[in-house]
């Protein structure tokens, strides 16, 4: 019997793991590897393989759920808006980063006060805006909308 017919399929991948990550290393962050490719991970080359719509999926879901995080620690009060500036804020957080929209203090007081049309103007009067265009527009009237909102609170599942 040869060697190779005695390990389970499992122990197979479970040695060719750590022996890629001992000879590739493990990178949480695009880098060039030795040929030149873009890579992560552990010598994925996402010039040639990038990643599959399922890993795409994955990776959106995590940072979703790093929103959720980010805004529960930062900004304890988003919960208790209106289920339309819950997705909003979701969004910001997502396309901005936590930090760039806590810099958004005129935005913030007006949402803080629930005073929502005058947060959406705020909104499109920033570099945001200029730069992603329809997408503010879009948050923009999605936080307008709130002023007749102002009793649905409900929270969105994370």
């Amino acid at each position: 019997m040869m060697d190779q017919d005695k390990h389970s399929p499992k122990d197979v991948i479970d040695l060719i793991t750590k022996r890629l990550i001992d000879w590739e290393g493990l990178v949480l962050h695009a880098y060039e590897c030795s040929s030149g490719y873009t890579s992560c991970g552990i010598g994925r080359n996402l010039d040639t393989t990038g990643i599959s719509e399922d890993e795409a999926m994955y990776l959106l879901n995590n940072d979703i759920l790093g929103c959720f995080k980010d805004l529960d620690k930062h900004l304890i009060e988003w919960r208790s808006w209106p289920l339309t500036a819950q997705y909003v804020f979701i969004d910001l957080c997502f396309n901005l980063g936590i930090h760039t929209l806590l810099s958004f203090r005129k935005t913030l007081a007006f949402c803080k006060l629930g005073e929502w049309e005058r947060a959406a103007e705020e909104l499109l009067d920033s570099k945001y805006a200029r730069q992603v265009g329809r997408r503010a527009i879009f948050n923009s009237e999605e936080l307008a909308k709130c002023q007749n909102l102002l009793n649905k609170t409900t929270t969105p599942k994370d």
